[in-house]
């Protein structure tokens, strides 16, 4: 792992974008980089090279903006997956132009780079087996529990007031589906993640019923369309893109499409009501990292 982090070092090194004209590149190129997920609550493949979701919606309209501001005739849209772990080094390298899965917008990672006004509020939560008896984060004592490599999460749930005092051990998947496997082949007793990530994986998995999430909320985070920092330019685009289908009601329309109506590729149902957080966020647009939602 070590090895891999220093390659993508590395490119980010040698590659060096700062500070780019992203809208001056896609002009010029006429094409543009999007950074999807394969298996996020927001953004997920379906197979051949064909991705989907919530983001993917989201961005394919703020691309759609884009074009008509730049006056392009067409725009060629180029997929790039990301991890968890090289999201930030392809978007610092110049490798993807705008990151459409499932980012947290924190501190840390406002130092590399730059969000989007929030689109969607997280709540970190647990998935275990329905019949686990599991329901709350003090049952976790001895267990194994499943997490994403390059994401928060444990770290979320250890510095939980309630996990104070509980020893359990923490396995890793190299994707959200890997970790979601952990759980579903009893390799491990719980995935902590966020909310829709698990959601989206229950509701597309063989056997929706053997699995829930239960607990507390661990945490509350805002999720953002990530980019390179130093372009106000390109973040104003975006940004304006987004309010724009905040006011119409299309960014509404959209989430009801992705959490509330069947979604591919089997037609499964999330289930997931927007949030009054996610609401506030609609209602006032900012880039707010996490760290002010933890504010009292």
């Amino acid at each position: 792992m070590k090895k891999s982090m220093l390659v993508l070092a590395l490119l980010v090194a040698v590659s060096g974008v700062h500070a780019e004209d992203t809208l001056k590149k896609i002009k010029d190129s006429g094409a543009v980089t999007m950074g999807v997920r394969e298996s996020s609550g927001l953004s997920y493949t379906i197979g051949d090279g064909k991705y989907v979701g919530y983001h993917i919606d989201v961005c394919t309209k703020v691309l759609a903006d884009v074009q008509k501001q730049l006056g392009l005739a067409k725009l060629d849209v180029r997929y790039q997956p990301v991890t968890s772990q090289n999201r930030i080094p392809l978007v610092l390298g110049g490798n993807v132009d705008l990151e459409c899965g499932s980012t947290t917008n924190n501190l840390a990672r406002q130092k590399e780079v730059a969000f989007a006004v929030t689109t969607y509020v997280e709540e970190v939560r647990i998935a275990v087996k329905a019949n686990s008896g599991v329901t709350s984060i003090n049952q976790l004592q001895g267990k194994t529990v499943a997490t994403t490599t390059g994401t928060t999460s444990v770290q979320t749930l250890r510095k939980h007031e309630r996990a104070t005092g509980i020893d359990f051990k923490e396995v890793f998947g190299k994707d959200h589906a890997d970790s979601f496997l952990l759980l579903e082949s009893g390799r491990a007793d719980a995935f902590v993640m966020d909310g829709s990530i698990l959601a989206k994986n229950i509701a597309t998995s063989k056997n929706p019923a053997d699995f829930k999430i239960v607990g507390e909320v661990l945490s509350v985070e805002p999720i953002a369309i990530m980019m390179r920092k130093d372009d106000p330019a390109f973040k104003k685009a975006v940004d304006d893109s987004i309010k724009a289908q905040i006011k119409s009601g299309e960014l509404a329309k959209t989430y009801d499409k992705w959490f509330l109506q069947p979604i591919p590729p089997a037609g499964a149902k999330i289930g997931m009501p927007v949030n009054e957080a996610t609401k506030a966020a609609w209602a006032n647009p900012n880039d707010k990292p996490m760290e002010e939602y933890a504010k009292k």
